[in-house]
This record gives C-alpha cells, sequence and structure tokens, in this order.
C-alpha cells in the first residue's frame, strides 16, 4: 500500500506517512476506552435512575410529572444536527484541508451545543421553580444526576472546541491539531448516542409512564 493511501484511524487526514500513522494508532486506541468507560459511568447513572424511578420518588413528583416532551424534542433536534454539522467539519478536515470551512462548520457546531445547554438549563431551573429539586427523593437527585453529567460533557465538548479552534488559528492542521479534532469528533458523536438513550429512556418512558 502507497504512503498516499495509508488512513489514519477514524480518517484520512491528508497526505499520511506510515510514522504518523504508526503514532496515531495508539493515541485513537487508547481513546476509544476512554469513551468505552464514559458509557459504563452512563450506563450506572441510567441503571440508578431506572431504580429510582420505581422506588425512589418518596410521595413527590413521578417521571410524567417532570416530563416535557417538547422540550426535550427540541434539545434533541439541536443536539443531532449538531453531530451532523461536526460531520461536515470532518469532511472538510479529510478531503479539503480547508481551515476556513472547518471552521465554520465548528462555530455552527458550537452554536447548536450552546444553544442546547441553554433549554436544558431552563429546564433545569423550571424544576427547581417548581419544587422539584434533587433533595425532594432519590427519583429526582437520580434525575438531575444523570441528566447534569450529561450536561457537564457537553459543556467539556464546547471548551474542548474552543480549545482546539484557537490551536487550528495558531498552529494550523498539523498532525497534533488533527488528531485532537478527530478525537473531539468521537467525543460528540459519543455524547449523541448517549443523549438518544437518554431521550428514550428518561423523556419518552417518563411521559408514557
Amino acid at each position: 500500500m502507497s504512503a498516499a493511501k495509508l488512513l489514519h484511524p477514524g480518517l484520512n487526514i491528508g497526505s499520511a506517512d506510515p510514522e504518523a500513522h504508526r503514532q496515531a494508532g495508539p493515541v485513537m486506541f487508547g481513546f476509544w476506552v476512554f469513551l468505552m468507560s464514559d458509557l459504563v459511568l452512563f450506563a450506572l447513572l441510567l441503571a440508578t435512575y431506572s431504580a429510582m424511578t420505581r422506588h425512589g420518588t418518596a410521595g413527590g413528583p413521578t417521571p410524567a410529572d417532570i416530563t416535557d416532551l417538547k422540550s426535550a424534542a427540541i434539545e434533541t433536534a439541536l443536539l443531532l444536527t449538531s453531530s451532523f454539522t461536526f460531520g461536515m467539519a470532518s469532511l472538510a478536515l479529510k478531503y479539503r484541508e480547508d481551515t476556513g470551512r472547518l471552521f465554520a462548520w465548528l462555530a455552527v457546531t458550537a452554536l447548536l451545543g450552546l444553544g442546547f445547554l441553554g433549554l436544558e438549563a431552563m429546564d433545569f431551573a423550571k424544576l427547581a421553580g417548581e419544587g422539584a429539586v434533587p433533595q425532594r427523593s432519590g427519583f429526582l437527585s437520580a434525575h438531575f444526576t444523570l441528566l447534569g453529567m450529561h450536561f457537564l460533557h457537553v459543556a467539556a465538548g464546547l471548551a474542548w472546541m474552543a480549545v482546539v479552534a484557537v490551536q487550528l488559528a495558531m498552529w494550523g492542521l498539523c498532525r497534533a491539531v488533527r488528531l485532537r479534532i478527530m478525537r473531539l469528533a468521537l467525543f460528540w458523536h459519543m455524547l449523541d448516542i448517549v443523549w438518544i438513550a437518554l431521550f428514550s429512556f428518561v423523556f419518552l418512558a417518563g411521559a408514557g409512564s
């Protein structure tokens, strides 16, 4: 196989060479291990939430009482659209080496992510205003912890995106920056997958309970 056809894990980042490919492999593998461990964390939180919906309401609000399906649907649309726009950023990285196009798609992704966080923060504030606070019951503690953990992950992804944008402006599409964008893309898509699970088990199941 010629050097021009060698692929980095996840994306072909241009005129890759055998040494670059060798260095990228362990880094991407290690990041996959991190993502899998993060998924285990969310699985445990979701299992706790499931148990608390049946045995932890303590006479307080139930899932049906606090579920706002319309708001959750809008948040889902924003986050899934941001996954598409990050995919477009990845394509710009893979085929064009066009920093302007890459910046534009990252900016759109960041705006969608900020919109998602804003709506979720409003949901948290609404629940708190109605007295549905974490200390009210085990169920509400699990609810805020599960959704709050995802909120923090999205916020961390946006902070990471800002750092990558600064590095991209300073150093261009060097090997290190490309690999960081690739890892960020995996992280962001993982958050979308987690949110689909949360939307299904927390909001859809909650509205129907």
